[in-house]
Formats: structure tokens, C-alpha cells, sequence
């Protein structure tokens, strides 16, 4: 590639040259991981509202809406799977763009993979995510700035690049069409953060949104469609049209395995807010501590970062309109810990818990410059909790994350339920894997439910 490549002509070029290479080892490996959790999350997201308001407005297809026993088009499958996988609040995070790419891409690449005439092999399927995740958060990285943040929702500037990214490499693209690929879905990057302040739902239908529109992206492309190759950098941009900002001279991709972005991603280990994560791990350390009941708390206070403090809704103290807004605040997560002694989705079943919103006002919020020194790279957290007679503190360097096993039995748990054992075990057995699946495109089957199987089995009951 010239030095005269614009950025995305040299992230086409970049990320090429990254999928010819044979990646083995912790980058697929992590992939493998990422695109697990991203399907834990939509299995036990499907009964929710805002998966089946993205289900229901489905056109037929061939592609799979999975956790249901239908097929769609390959745009509504990628923009309702998105959606259900990010039902939960609890999908992969990078910290550095503060965008959450699984729920985007796998999605998107479910959908490609079903376009494709041929065998597609896992070990190809996994690499086009990997490349998709880089292009995304290296861009991301370079983009997001905390102002920017509380305008714009990171993962809907920088979701639908990396869509785009994956389904164009796994859809064959060439150089200039990566590029134009890439082109258009940048012209698609939006998504408002006035949600958490008027408790829509819309952060759930962004993810939806930047994967359908980085899938269209790479048919556009394909079909021939030319994108301005500028759209980063030019005069009216993305970082100049949205940013407010030169943009950078370059946007270099991963060089060794090591350096790929996925590497750093984490997942999350409870379902709510990243910012909230943290807090309420280290409110459930401090109350294991605490000599007297929850009940005789008169203060609370939270030491955290700025980000976490500057991200919409995180500051929030009510009152909550749903489970959403509930999600996003740390001080809602942390009165949670220490009233119920765990962080978990039934917590949010009532936002307007008399007992949680009576702690809530006695909750305060300090950021600590040594937290936000560390961050992005640590994301720590102090609470100490206060009676009339003691004073408890905990602290933790860090978030507490999901680990492998987790994620596999909290999606071996959901799969189970939505799919009934022996499909499930097919599903989870080609998950596990992937990395040597000789064609992927199973998952579009495996993954749904088979309501023949379940009408059948009603008949012989005479239900």
C-alpha cells in the first residue's frame, strides 16, 4: 500500500494481509471465546421485550434468528441477533473504545457465513471476527474521547466498521472493496446516549443497527459499490464530523499475535454497566467484611474512575423507569451487592426496589485520581461502608471478569433450555470446536430452535 492510502484504504490493505496469515493459538482461541459468550448472551436474552420486538418485525430468510425455530433475511437475522445478544447488559467490553464489539460482529458473520455457497471453516470464520474486532477497536481507540462518549454511543461509531470488516473477509472482498465496505459503514456510525437519561431502550437496538448496516456495507461492495475512501479523515470525515478532530496519520492493525486488540477484550462477569461492574464487586468484598447487618448502613462511599463517573447513566440515582437504567448505575449495582449479597438479573427485576432505593441516596461518588490514572488498562474500585459504630473498606486493583468456564456453562445452561439437550449438544460440541469446524455454517441450524421436534413430541402427549 502507497503512503498516499487513505486509512481505510490502508486498514483494507492491513487487514487483508492479517487474514492470509494462519493465526493459531490464544488469538482464535479468544475469538472462540468471544463469539461463545456473545451466543450465551442471546439465548438468555431471547424471551426479553426488546428480543422479541427485533425478532417479530423479521422478514423470512435462510439465515437463523437464533433461540427461535424461524429463519430471516440475513440484514433482520444480523440485526436481531445483535439485539438479543445484547439483551443482557452482560456482552464482551473494550475498554479502550468503550465499545462492545461481539455483540456486533458474530452476529454480522453468522449472516455472511449463510451467504456463502461453500464450506466456510471455523478457522476462517474466527479469523475474519479477530481482524473484525482489531479494525474496530484500533479505530475506536483512536476516536473516542470521554466528551465524545457522553454524546455518542461508541459501539454504534465503531460497530458497524468492524461488521463491515469481518463480513467483507469472509465474503471474499477484495482490496478496494474491503475498502469501500469499510467506507460504508462508517457513513452508518450513530447511536445517541440520550437513552439512559430518558430510559428508552435504544442502546439495545444500536448493536442491531451496526450489524446490519456492516453487513449491507459488504454486499454494497460486493455488488460493485464505490465508498469514499476519506471518510475517516476527509473534510467532513467521521473525526472531523463527529469528533471535532484531525484525524490521525495512521490506524496501524496488529503486526504480531500478541498485539491483537480481542486479546485485551474481558467479559463481563454480572449483568449491567462495565463502570458498574467494579463498584459492586468491591461493595460485595467490603460487605463479606462488615461486622453488622446491611441493615444498619448509614453511608456509602465509592471511590472510582472519571470515566466511570462522565459515562451516561452511571452517576444515576433514580428514580428508574426499567431494568436498563437500572443497569447503568453504580450506585443502583452497588446497593444491590450490599442489600441482596450478589449482582445478578434477578437484582433488576423491580427497579424501584423500596429497600435499593432507600440505600441509593446514602450512596456517594468520588473520583479517585489513582483509579483513573490506571485506567483504561485497570479499572479499580474502593467502597466503604459506614454504621454508627464500624467502618469497612475493600478495594480492588481491577474488574473481576467471566472466566472460560463461566462462559461456558452459562451458555451450556441457556442452550439447554432454549434448544432441549440433544440439539444442544450438537450446538455445543461444533462451539467447542470451531477453531478445526470444517464448515461453520451448521451454527446457522444448530443454533435454533426446532419447534418440528417440539410439535411432534406434543402430538404423541396428545397436547
Amino acid at each position: 500500500m502507497s503512503s498516499s492510502a487513505t486509512l481505510v484504504q490502508a486498514m483494507a490493505a492491513e487487514a487483508l494481509a492479517l487474514g492470509r496469515q494462519d493465526w493459531t493459538g490464544p488469538v482464535l482461541e479468544k475469538a472462540q471465546l468471544c463469539l461463545s459468550d456473545a451466543f450465551s448472551g442471546a439465548f438468555e436474552a431471547a424471551p426479553l421485550a426488546h428480543s422479541q420486538q427485533a425478532a417479530s418485525i423479521a422478514e423470512p430468510g435462510e439465515s437463523a434468528l437464533i433461540a427461535t425455530g424461524r429463519g430471516a433475511s440475513h440484514g433482520d437475522a444480523a440485526f436481531a441477533n445483535a439485539v438479543a445478544a445484547h439483551g443482557l447488559v452482560r456482552e464482551d467490553m473494550h475498554t479502550g473504545s468503550v465499545a462492545h464489539f461481539g455483540v456486533v460482529v458474530w452476529p454480522a458473520l453468522l449472516a455472511a457465513s449463510a451467504l456463502r455457497s461453500g464450506p466456510v471453516t471455523g478457522h476462517a470464520f474466527l479469523t475474519a471476527g479477530a481482524i473484525a474486532y482489531e479494525v474496530g477497536a484500533r479505530t475506536g481507540k483512536a476516536l473516542m474521547t470521554p466528551q465524545l462518549a457522553r454524546m455518542f454511543r461508541p459501539t454504534g461509531l465503531c460497530g458497524p466498521l468492524a461488521a463491515a470488516t469481518g463480513a467483507g473477509l469472509l465474503l471474499g472482498l477484495d482490496e478496494q472493496a474491503l475498502a469501500s465496505a469499510m467506507a460504508f459503514a462508517i457513513n452508518t456510525a450513530a447511536g445517541l446516549n440520550e437513552w439512559p437519561h430518558a430510559g428508552g431502550a435504544d442502546m439495545f437496538f444500536h448493536a442491531g443497527f451496526a450489524a446490519q448496516n456492516g453487513l449491507r456495507a459488504a454486499r454494497l461492495a460486493q455488488a460493485g459499490a464505490f465508498g469514499s475512501p476519506s471518510v475517516l479523515e476527509g473534510a467532513a470525515g467521521l473525526f472531523r464530523a463527529i469528533g471535532r478532530t484531525e484525524a490521525p496519520a495512521s490506524i496501524p492493525l496488529a503486526k504480531a499475535p500478541d498485539e491483537f486488540e480481542i486479546l485485551s477484550v474481558f467479559h463481563k462477569a454480572v449483568p449491567a454497566c462495565n463502570y458498574a461492574q467494579t463498584p459492586g464487586q468491591a461493595a460485595l468484598a467490603a460487605l463479606a467484611k462488615f461486622p453488622a447487618a446491611p441493615g444498619k448502613i448509614t453511608s456509602v462511599r465509592v471511590d472510582t474512575t472519571d470515566a466511570a463517573l462522565a459515562y451516561p447513566g452511571c452517576a444515576r440515582s433514580g428514580p428508574f423507569r426499567n431494568a436498563l437504567q437500572a443497569k447503568m448505575s453504580i450506585r443502583f449495582a452497588v446497593a444491590a451487592a450490599l442489600l441482596r449479597g450478589e449482582i445478578s438479573e434477578a437484582c433488576y427485576a423491580d427497579p424501584a426496589d423500596p429497600d435499593i432505593t432507600a440505600l441509593i441516596p446514602k450512596i456517594d461518588l468520588v473520583a479517585d485520581s489513582g483509579f483513573t490514572a490506571a485506567y483504561p488498562a485497570r479499572q479499580g474500585a474502593r467502597v466503604t461502608i459506614r454504621s454508627d459504630e464500624t467502618e469497612t473498606t475493600a478495594e480492588l486493583e481491577d474488574v473481576q471478569v467471566a472466566g472460560p468456564d463461566e462462559i461456558r456453562a452459562r451458555l451450556a445452561r441457556h442452550a439447554t433450555i432454549v434448544l432441549g439437550d440433544h440439539r444442544a449438544a450438537q450446538f455445543l460440541s461444533l462451539l467447542d470446536t470451531a477453531v478445526t469446524a470444517p464448515d461453520i455454517r451448521d451454527l446457522n441450524a444448530l443454533c435454533r430452535r426446532d419447534d418440528t421436534q417440539s410439535s411432534k413430541r406434543s402430538t404423541r402427549n396428545g397436547t
